[in-house]
């Protein structure tokens, strides 16, 4: 305030300090004439780091010396008058910056009130503030969910690029701030407006409520939306609501669920999608008591196609067989690959004709001409049936039937069908039972060996003895060979059979020898077995280990190992001949055994089968037989033995036509080794166990028979 007349300047300025000290804010004033500092307040003291009487005289421009503050005071200076209300910086005594609100206003014509509030902690909190909004957007910004914030009123508070992304949303309508048009963009573009409109209100009525939809966009998108309530002081003040595009997502699980239930080669369905229909046929024929049938389709000889023209030109053969196929089925048929060149077919609802019918297409239009890459060739396929719930009531069960119905097709000549034969399985178990208890008794030793004699037709004296597999199960009691001989042979367990015959009568016959019989022993050997890569060092290892003398084994083959690759079977039968075994043909007559082979093979007897002898002497063409082998037999030089003598009439015949030995039960049955040994009588001087193998030219023969007694 200007002096009064008569009042000193300490009097003035001690009025202006006592005016100073009663603003909240730091304050001084300052004379306009030489734009120094004539009073302060404590504030301003605290706030500047100094004392009243160091701010007193000093130059306004030194306290704030913004650009505004130089503006405004050289201003005045040029005696323009006016104020200034703004944000600057200041510096303090000690270095220090701060944020403040400075206000400049004139009092009277030769002072000015200069007033600063510190506003630095706001600053910092402002900054804070700005920070953790930066923060948060670069949040939204950064996940892959559209994101959108409302108050109570739908009023849009918040957003991230995303949402407006996914729906499609202009940046300038958004920053327009109009939610009207917002939310109407909203409601345009999703397919069903009014089941939105309807959720969204429900939403709107329960501000705690939490939800989870999916909304389809008339572009094609599919958008999960999730929406939370937004808690402010623990009342709910909004909501937020998160889109996210499930589009890309729900076509990538469409495709792992095609390739799931689908064929990668031909895209038809596979064998999982097979159970899953299955499951559905089953359920819908069990309410309507409907049958309907499953098919297995089995190219025929496929493995040709791949061998010769490759496997490229397989997959596009198999590719062209499932189009025919499935041309020629009705829509609601199922058509599926569950193997290389196997395909099965759900019909339903359909019955053994209607199946059968299907079969016939299937039939017609696989064996349609193929012309691929210039080769031109015919497809055929084999068809087993089964039927629900005649045959099964699960996949499995079907699948099974079906397929061994196919088998029986293949093995019948293939290019046809066939419909599941209850009895068949039944064998089938059957044979997987019986195959179970022979390994079991091969390993138990419940196999043992009787022998039945070979008589001479001149004399009657016992000159050789033939092996027979004898078995007696705890369960299944006694099993005749020609029941379990033929499963072996099935199996390939007709191998160790083989093997452990061939020891265990070879063993049998080395004691005998020692105790002075020298019996020649006939050992049956199957196919299969002669066919194995090691089979004559075997033979030659069980008469190294016995000390057998060779000539007193004979090994009883079949007429089809001699047909089957003449030539392997000629230098294994050179080489069993070389270690001096004896080697005969069984049931001679029965198989396809030509005189050329006869006359190359190193055999030196012919065994006549039962079949032929049992008709004897009154069947003409039995007769004819036996007396055509024996005469074929004197010319090639071998020896002939009848199986299954039963009547004296038999042997009669056979003595007279000129057959050398005989055996059957007109003389004895298999034995065991005792019985055999009474039998034979007293034996000579005991022979001491030989040092050396070699072979003895001075016995006759021995073989095993697996099969007949």
């Amino acid at each position: 305030m200007p002096a009064k007349p008569g009042v000193s300047a300490d009097a003035a300025a001690a009025g202006w300090q006592a005016l100073l000290h009663g603003l909240p804010h730091a304050a001084w004033l300052v004379a306009l004439a030489d734009q120094r500092v004539v009073a302060a307040n404590d504030s301003a003291a605290q706030l500047f780091g100094r004392s009243h009487a160091e701010l007193v005289g000093e130059s306004a421009l030194l306290l704030a010396a913004s650009p505004e503050d130089m503006a405004f005071w050289d201003a005045c200076a040029h005696g323009e008058r006016g104020s200034l209300l703004s944000d600057t910086v200041v510096a303090t005594a000690d270095g220090r910056q701060l944020h403040a609100s400075r206000s400049i206003g004139l009092v009277g014509e030769h002072h000015a009130l200069v007033m600063l509030r510190d506003r630095s902690a706001e600053e910092c909190a402002e900054r804070e503030r700005e920070s953790l909004l930066s923060e948060l957007q670069a949040t939204l910004e950064s996940t892959a969910d559209g994101i959108l914030v409302t108050d109570l009123f739908g009023r849009i508070r918040a957003f991230n690029r995303r949402f407006a992304q996914i729906w499609g949303l202009p940046l300038d309508l958004l920053q327009q701030h109009d939610d009207q048009a917002v939310h109407a963009w909203l409601v345009d573009h999703v397919v069903d407006s009014a089941d939105y409109q309807q959720r969204l209100a429900t939403l709107n009525e329960a501000a705690l409520l939490h939800a989870s939809d999916r909304l389809r966009l008339r572009s094609g998108q599919v958008v999960e939306r999730v929406t939370r309530p937004l808690f402010d002081d623990g009342q709910a003040s909004g909501r937020v609501w998160s889109f996210r595009d499930l589009t890309e997502r729900l076509a990538a699980d469409e495709r792992i669920e095609a390739l799931t239930y689908s064929d990668a080669l031909t895209g038809l369905p596979n064998r999982r999608r097979l159970g899953q229909r299955f499951g559905e046929v089953a359920s819908a024929a069990k309410l309507s008591n409907r049958p309907f049938a499953l098919l297995v389709v089995d190219l025929d000889h496929f493995r040709q196609i791949n061998d010769s023209l490759g496997h490229d030109v397989g997959d596009r053969v198999l590719l062209d067989v499932g189009q025919r196929m499935q041309g020629c089925l009705r829509e609601h048929d199922l058509l599926a690959r569950i193997g290389g060149d196997q395909f099965a077919v759900l019909l339903s609802p359909a019955d053994g004709i209607a199946a059968e019918a299907s079969a016939r297409r299937l039939l017609n239009v696989v064996a349609q001409p193929c012309n691929l890459d210039g080769a031109q060739f015919t497809l055929t396929c084999s068809i087993g049936m089964a039927l629900f719930p005649s045959h099964g009531s699960s996949i499995d069960d079907l699948v099974r039937h079906a397929e061994s119905a196919m088998r029986g097709v293949k093995q019948a000549g293939r290019a046809n069908f066939r419909l599941h034969q209850a009895r068949a399985e039944g064998d089938r178990r059957s044979h997987m039972r019986l195959d179970h208890a022979m390994r079991q008794a091969l390993v138990s030793n419940r196999f043992r060996l009787h022998f039945q004699p070979q008589v001479r037709m001149s004399d009657g004296a016992i000159v050789g003895a033939e092996a027979l597999l004898r078995w007696r199960d705890p369960e299944l009691g006694e099993v005749s060979p020609g029941r379990f001989i033929p499963v072996a042979e099935d199996t390939g367990f007709i191998v160790p059979i083989g093997d452990w015959v061939l020891s265990q009568a070879v063993r049998q016959a080395a004691l005998w020898h020692q105790r002075g019989y020298a019996m020649p022993v006939a050992v049956n050997v199957s196919a299969l077995q002669f066919q194995q890569a090691h089979f004559v060092d075997r033979v030659a290892n069980v008469l190294a280990v016995s000390g057998l003398p060779p000539h007193l084994l004979e090994l009883e083959l079949t007429e089809s190992i001699l047909v089957h690759d003449a030539a392997d079977a000629l230098l294994r039968l050179g080489a069993l001949a070389q270690l001096g075994v004896k080697l005969s043909i069984d049931d001679f007559g029965t198989g396809y055994s030509s005189l050329a082979y006869l006359k190359r093979f190193p055999i030196h007897k012919l065994k006549i089968d039962r079949s032929f002898v049992c008709g004897l002497p009154t069947d003409d063409s039995d007769a004819g037989i036996v007396r055509a082998i024996l005469q074929m037999s004197q010319a090639l030089g071998m020896k002939v033995i009848a199986e299954g003598v039963e009547t004296e009439g038999q042997r009669q015949f056979l003595l007279d036509a000129g057959c050398d030995e005989f055996q059957g039960f007109l003389f004895s049955p298999g034995v065991d080794s005792l019985s055999f040994e009474r039998l034979l009588g007293p034996p000579r001087e005991p022979v001491a166990a030989p040092s050396a193998i070699g072979p003895d030219r001075g016995g006759s023969q021995r073989r095993i028979r697996l099969v007949r007694g």
